[in-house]
């Protein structure tokens, strides 16, 4: 018994300077990619967010909010192996997990399939505007996020962790897109929005991009660092006011739960599942963990509910009617639920 206090003890202080560690990782972090991208703070912690909390995310937003390079400057600081995919139109699903080849061996004159990896083999993904390829190819993709494996024939491959998918979506684009149907959006833990920058961040991005050449970035965290983050984040505990919160946000959004308000049995067709219950949990985690604290509040929780929930629900006709958004019917939630 004492022994097994010993090595509690010795366990805590590890985690304690681990904390520690990973506090002074995110303003690394922060500073490495505020060399290239102007603003959008709240945006790279969230990505951080969905980074140790090993969930994917999906980042929305028009044309021309520096999207691609948001996440291809966060790869650039982190010690990985980085893929772009560029979905379009005639995009296969080998193109994504890979191939057969027919090769024949010199010495013997046998002919024997090799495997050729796809892109999917390799730990942070850049899904570059996954909307446009037909539904084939993306479930190629959204397979692998949930498994962690390639399935080519009968063989089936392993993904190397960490295994982070970030793919972005033009919100305003129609013609020629095929819209991530509600079940496979649920594979993403985070649905994230770009808006428009301030004044003065626009007038910053147009001087700085049109006078020099991008930033260097150096890298700040590498797998084996990383594996450790995100075994921190399991390790932090919850309170239950937390989980219970989350649990009971969760379920008020489903119209035919006995908790729902009247606004969402009158507006919303269908809520979120049980997986949102897990992210709002591991979010709000892994939220208080980036800033150095130990255990999260009803605060970290409502701070990430927006993005967690967004994609889960799916307004009725009377809330498109009045024009209440997803976002208008979380926030309500957010206002009437008490913790």
């Amino acid at each position: 018994m004492a022994g097994s206090a010993a090595r509690g003890t010795a366990n805590a202080g590890g985690d304690v300077e681990l904390l520690q560690e990973l506090a002074e990782a995110r303003r690394d972090l922060e500073q490495q990619v505020a060399r290239r991208i102007i603003g959008q703070k709240e945006i790279v912690e969230k990505l951080l967010i969905a980074l140790l909390a090993g969930g994917h995310a999906l980042v929305v937003g028009v044309p021309g909010l520096a999207k691609t390079t948001l996440i291809s400057t966060l790869a650039d600081t982190l010690r990985l192996r980085f893929s772009r995919i560029q979905f379009t139109p005639d995009l296969m699903p080998s193109d994504i997990t890979g191939t057969e080849v027919l090769e024949e061996d010199t010495e013997t004159g046998q002919r024997v399939f090799r495997f050729v990896p796809g892109p999917v083999f390799a730990n942070v993904i850049l899904a570059d505007e996954i909307n446009r390829t037909p539904p084939k190819t993306q479930a190629a993709l959204l397979q692998a996020m949930q498994e962690l494996s390639v399935t080519v024939g009968t063989d089936t491959f392993a993904l190397e962790p960490p295994f982070f998918v970030l793919a972005t979506q033009n919100p305003i684009e129609h013609e020629g897109t095929y819209p991530l149907p509600e079940a496979q959006l649920d594979r993403f833990m985070l649905e994230l929005r770009i808006t428009y920058p301030t004044y003065d961040e626009e007038r910053e991005v147009a001087s700085i991009t049109t006078s020099a050449g991008p930033a260097q970035v150096e890298p700040v965290i590498d797998g084996e660092r990383l594996r450790e983050f995100q075994s921190l984040i399991r390790r932090v505990p919850a309170p239950p006011t937390v989980v219970d919160y989350a649990v009971r946000l969760a379920r008020s959004t489903r119209p035919d739960d006995a908790g729902a308000p009247d606004f969402i049995r009158e507006m919303v067709a269908w809520g979120a599942g049980p997986r949102a219950s897990q992210y709002l949990v591991l979010g709000c985690k892994a939220r208080a963990a980036l800033h150095g604290r130990p255990v999260p509040d009803l605060d970290d929780l409502r701070a990430i509910a927006p993005d967690v929930l967004r994609h889960r629900i799916v307004p009725g006709f009377e809330a498109e009617a009045a024009g209440r958004t997803p976002d208008d019917l979380v926030a309500a939630l957010l206002s009437s639920l008490k913790g």
